[in-house]
């Protein structure tokens, strides 16, 4: 199981890690082909007629900004501290506007960049108030540049519609990321409750297969000397106690097993009458005036048949055990009672362990109450208590 626990785990992991790769090829192709709305400021550098030191610089310009945009873009989005990423957009917009200033109308291209990083690097609250701020200085420097008023009116809504596409896809992002975590707690708690659903059942199974095979091997042997014959047949029950005990714990482990209260009363039984303890049991269950025992709440009852009967017969030193199962009206509606009472060591305080923990888990699951402790001087009693369903038609 553990071997399969963690090769669910690699895969998971290396799912998750195809996946990242392939949103890291997306955003990159993506911010590629945007990045072709810069054919405008590269022509204008080789045909723009300007001197060569102004194409130089110009082209180291241009590559830095190109360089500075894909940093702020293309980061991991978890990766934000808010201040270092204004100074950087602030940085972005300057050589923007000296780059515009210095060059032409041409290069105001750039600030539909720099709209667009401002979405992409900071969050939401913040960036709603950079992407229009990044558009007034567009709509400025284009007022400032010679005919630049001519490029303005198809650079304002691209650089708005870009800067708020991009609040969008970071939201969308970091929502997609929330979700993925979720999505993992989810499994984590899922496997927790699984592990703890088979402690439980293994606890439960387990503890009263052997308890009864402790017994019958005790009485094997005190019968041997004298009566070989009946210590034989306490060996053979010990085999059948041992091959359903096996069955047991496969179709727990399978999550198949449902034990049934009438199953469990047989069981209870056999195990009082092999530790010698006088059982006192109902013989059939009791009439259902208020409706079906849902398969969850029997199912429960009967595992808290079990590990009541298996206390009694390990731990109590009881001679006489009384079971009792009984329909009654509340105010919240029917319910059917088990009543698990013996005679033994009961006195002082119950500390809850590992069983009386898993059969009140398992009665609260199905809406149901368990209730524990001594009775006077002597005796132990434990009551369980699930709702009933509703009403036959």
């Amino acid at each position: 199981m553990a071997l399969t626990k963690e090769a669910g785990n690699g895969a998971g992991r290396a799912d998750l890690a195809s996946e990242n790769n392939r949103h890291k090829t997306a955003r990159v192709v993506w911010t590629g082909i945007w990045l072709f709305y810069l054919s405008a400021p590269v022509t204008d550098l080789i045909s723009g007629g300007h001197g060569t030191t102004a194409r130089v610089l110009g082209a180291l310009g241009l590559a830095a900004f190109v360089a500075w945009y894909l940093v702020l873009v293309l980061r991991n989005p978890r990766e934000t501290d808010t201040r270092r990423m204004l100074l950087a957009l602030s940085l972005l917009a300057a050589e923007a506007t000296v780059l515009s200033l210095a060059l032409g109308r041409e290069w105001l291209v750039l600030f539909v960049y720099v709209a667009i990083a401002s979405g992409a690097a900071l969050p939401g609250e913040i960036a709603r108030w950079t992407v229009p701020g990044t558009t007034a200085l567009l709509a400025a420097t284009a007022n400032a540049v010679p005919d630049g008023d001519a490029y303005l009116a198809g650079l304002l809504i691209p650089a708005l519609m870009g800067g708020f596409a991009m609040i969008g896809v970071r939201a969308m992002i970091r929502t997609t990321i929330e979700l993925r975590q979720a999505r993992a707690t989810v499994a984590e708690l899922a496997a927790n409750e699984e592990r703890l659903r088979l402690a439980r059942d293994l606890h439960d199974l387990l503890g009263h297969s052997l308890s009864l095979i402790t017994l019958k091997s005790e009485l094997a042997g005190r019968m041997l000397p004298d009566h070989p014959d009946r210590a034989a047949q306490q060996v053979a029950d010990i085999e059948q106690v041992s091959r359903q005990a096996m069955v047991d714990v496969r179709e727990a482990v399978s999550g198949y097993r449902r034990p049934t209260l009438s199953g469990e009363l047989a069981g209870a039984r056999t195990a009082l009458a092999a530790a010698g303890v006088v059982a006192d049991l109902p013989a059939d269950l009791p009439a259902e005036p208020f409706g079906e025992l849902p398969e969850e709440a029997e199912s429960a009852l009967a595992w808290s048949l079990r590990e009541a009967v298996t206390n009694v017969v390990r731990h109590s030193g009881a001679r006489r055990c009384t079971v009792t199962l009984r329909t009654s009206q509340t105010l919240a509606g029917p319910v059917l009672d088990l009543t698990v009472t013996d005679d033994g060591r009961g006195g002082g305080t119950a500390v809850p362990g590992n069983g009386l923990t898993g059969l009140t888990e398992r009665l609260e699951a199905v809406g149901g109450t368990l209730c524990a402790g001594p009775v006077g001087r002597t005796g132990f009693r434990l009551l369980a208590r699930v709702p009933l369903g509703s009403p036959h038609d």
